[in-house]
């Protein structure tokens, strides 16, 4: 595998950790924050989801991860949210009162939720992204073929309980 091929693999969620980071970091805005500073918090936070976001993207076009399942993926957040929130503190936070463990630990909770939200929209935008990088990507199309047995698999699963 080149690295184009590594980059297309990444693109969907990149694109989906960066608009995540964006719109968490700017809803700093409601809280009163000036817009610099909400600026600042938004690319802070963008920057490190889209890294993770693409680097999930590529481990799972490596096997790393399965298409439908949820708990190495959650668990992978449960490690890469913590570190982008504590980028975003370090860079445009007010700082952790109650100590980096304490928000750290915080952060993993909430993670979960990120992940649940991240995979969900993954799953339905990298097989679409894959469908149109097949034809020049081999493992866009060796990816696609596991969506394409996890969606069998699903179908005759449902189909059986009919």
């Amino acid at each position: 595998m080149d690295g184009r091929h590594s980059i297309e693999l990444a693109l969907p969620g990149a694109s989906i950790g960066a608009v995540a980071g964006a719109m968490a970091g700017g809803l700093t805005l409601f809280a009163g924050v000036p817009t610099g500073l909400a600026t600042l918090s938004a690319l802070a936070l963008a920057v490190p989801l889209a890294v993770f976001g693409g680097l999930y993207g590529v481990l799972l076009g490596h096997g790393v991860f399965r298409p439908g399942t949820f708990g190495p993926a959650g668990l992978y957040w449960m490690a890469a949210f913590p570190l982008s929130r504590l980028l975003q503190e370090s860079v445009a936070g007010i700082g952790m009162a109650d100590g980096v463990f304490g928000f750290l630990a915080y952060q993993a909770m909430v993670a979960l939720g990120f992940a649940i939200g991240f995979v969900w929209m993954h799953e339905r935008l990298m097989p679409h992204w894959l469908l149109r990088r097949a034809g020049a990507n081999p493992r866009a199309e060796a990816l696609l073929g596991l969506y394409v047995q996890y969606a069998q698999a699903l179908r005759a699963r449902k189909g059986a309980k009919r």
